[in-house]
């Protein structure tokens, strides 16, 4: 009994990653395995990255680069 808990108290973070990874839209597995190698700076990478599920897909393309696509 005291190995489950013990096992849930060690997974709890990864899982914790891995749920607010996929609220963002990205990959709950990827961010579950990177929380076990480091934990708490996953979980503060996840809370600065921007949320995929705004809708907004792509690569954002340079100032410049939009500048000469107008003007074709």
């Amino acid at each position: 009994m005291a190995e489950l808990l013990l096992l849930m108290g060690l997974l709890l973070p990864q899982t914790i990653a891995g749920i607010f990874a996929k609220s963002q839209g990205r990959s709950f597995w990827f961010w579950f395995f990177i929380s076990f190698l480091i934990p708490i700076i996953s979980l503060v990478v996840l809370l600065f990255l921007d949320d995929k599920k705004k809708g907004d897909t792509g690569f954002k393309l340079a100032d410049h680069v939009n500048k000469d696509r107008e003007q074709v």
